[in-house]
């Protein structure tokens, strides 16, 4: 098969192999590293039988890629399980049940992706808007006192945590100018006005800090189009600046922006911790840095299995994306 659906189909044919392969690195990490994870699952207050069934119940006692394979059914079909006192089916996608609360992980996730969804995508729109901006401006500028001066900006932002800019933020925008409540999570369900006003300074603390890296790399590829002798050939035949900038030397740049922001997006589903802990918002980072904390088995594994899954996704999306912008790279 060749073009646009051969390509498309063997990104898609790769991210389900990189799929796999992360979920067994996942597996032998979480499950085969040692520890009585039986007597972690069943509990402090278990007895021996009730930890032995536990055991059988996880086939703990069977070959690695038994318990592996039970693994995948889990996921995909899904599983009965015992806590040491009952039997309680798991529908799929079944990624176990928490140690803490006895909650299923799938019922976690469900509730805490909205949030982290909610944060991400509002700081993405926002880190793109100003990196790309500041980025073609600083080309466009090169070597004025407002290059430098975006330059220096862009600089102090990558620099700067996440944690200083939402301090700041907080302390000037909520609690000297009293423009803005403290952030306190609303479900964009129940008021939409609310959850964006609450939402708007958790925006700007991510997406500041991203947008540092987006100017840089547009910046960068912006220059190094800028210098490619189809550039000057256009320039010769008298195309105005602003069409050379916005044409074509921008266009070259898409590429790596689009990259970076698939990479940028599936990361910062789950690890935007620093965010979600300094506004208090319920996601993904938050229960995670929580799980690892109590030793919470299932809920960790969920979580960087949903964190890796949205990588993977983003990725294979931005290279159908990279291809649809620029077509030789069906043909590489």
């Amino acid at each position: 098969m060749s073009g646009f659906t051969g390509f498309a189909l063997r990104r898609v044919i790769g991210a389900v192999i990189t799929l796999f392969v992360l979920s067994v690195i996942i597996y032998v990490v979480f499950y085969v590293t040692p520890g009585d994870v039986a007597q972690i699952t069943c509990g402090p207050r278990c007895s021996p039988a009730q930890v032995h069934q536990v055991a059988e119940q996880l086939h703990l006692d069977d070959p690695l890629y038994v318990r592996y394979w039970h693994f995948l059914q889990g996921i995909f079909v899904g599983q009965d399980f015992s806590t040491g006192t009952s039997v309680e089916h798991c529908a799929a996608p079944c990624l176990g049940q928490s140690y803490q609360t006895g909650r299923q992980v799938t019922d976690i996730l469900l509730t805490k992706l909205p949030v982290s969804f909610s944060l991400v995508l509002g700081a993405m729109v926002i880190w793109l808007v100003l990196g790309i901006g500041t980025g073609v401006l600083s080309a466009w500028r090169r070597g004025r006192l407002s290059e430098r001066l975006l330059t220096a900006l862009t600089l102090g932002g990558v620099a700067t945590p996440v944690f200083v800019i939402g301090l700041v933020l907080m302390i000037v925008v909520c609690g000297e100018l009293r423009l803005l409540p403290f952030p306190q999570y609303v479900n964009f369900g129940d008021d939409p006005e609310q959850w964006a006003w609450n939402l708007l300074l958790p925006w700007l603390s991510l997406a500041l800090i991203e947008a540092a890296n987006f100017a840089r790399l547009t910046r960068a590829s912006m220059l190094e189009t800028l210098a490619e002798d189809h550039i000057r050939t256009f320039r010769a035949y008298g195309v105005s600046e602003r069409a050379v900038i916005a044409r074509h030397a921008l266009r070259g740049a898409t590429a790596s922006v689009i990259a970076l922001n698939a990479v940028t997006f599936g990361s910062a589903i789950g690890g935007a911790v620093l965010t979600e802990t300094l506004f208090g918002l319920p996601g993904i980072g938050q229960e995670l840095v929580h799980a690892v904390k109590v030793v919470d088995l299932p809920v960790v594994v969920g979580m960087v299995l949903v964190t890796g899954f949205f990588v993977v996704l983003a990725n294979a999306v931005a290279d159908v994306l990279y291809a649809v912008a620029d077509r030789r790279v069906v043909l590489a």
